[in-house]
């Protein structure tokens, strides 16, 4: 099968995302003058090492969006699989007034860098302040980015001085309404490496 986006796809359910798969879930914390707000984002990744550097992309203008546009900062609380539940129930459309933490039952505790709330207990976070705002083509999305300016990382997730995923099994958004989850991992070293 072959189509051009321009022209549909003709399938019962877009195929893009479950193409462009598996996406990690970047689960965005901000803060603002109508309060605390977490959404997790599946257009989420990490883009630049020095100096560290993260970008996720909100369809739509939404509180997270109108948060960081006041602030200039916002967190990425990594999702363990043990947080699937509480992730899903800040995907719900509330009111902007609305603290999503409190509703999916979450404790939040204050960032180091940055005047925003984070996930207690995520394996770990990344406060952010934010570099840029991109409108992307087609109207209504926006690309963010922000410079990482400080990371917490959960203690027992620290094995041998590795950052071990295994710990806590990242979540991972697939296509549709399907989800993975990371519980094993295999080491594979570049041509050349020793």
């Amino acid at each position: 099968m072959f189509y051009r986006p321009a022209d549909g796809h003709g399938l019962p359910h877009n195929p893009f995302n479950a193409i462009v798969t598996p996406r990690p879930i970047g689960w965005i914390s901000t803060t603002g003058s109508m309060g605390d707000n977490l959404a997790p984002y599946s257009f989420f990744n990490a883009v630049a090492y020095v100096p560290p550097q993260v970008m996720f992309a909100s369809t739509g203008v939404k509180d997270s969006l109108l948060n960081l546009r006041e602030t200039g900062v916002f967190a990425v609380n990594i999702v363990s699989f043990a947080m699937m539940e509480a992730m899903n129930a800040t995907s719900a459309s509330l009111p902007r007034n609305v603290d999503e933490f409190a509703k999916a039952g979450l404790e939040k505790v204050a960032c180091e860098t940055i005047p925003c709330p984070r996930v207690a207990g995520a394996p770990a976070v990344l406060e952010c302040r934010v570099t840029e705002e991109v409108a992307l083509k087609g109207g209504g999305d926006f690309l963010i980015i922000g410079e990482v300016t400080g990371v917490h990382l959960r203690d027992d997730c620290l094995v041998d001085g590795r950052f071990d995923v295994t710990r806590y099994q990242p979540l991972a958004r697939m296509g549709y309404r399907d989800y993975a989850v990371v519980r094993e991992v295999f080491e594979l070293a570049r041509p050349g490496e020793g």
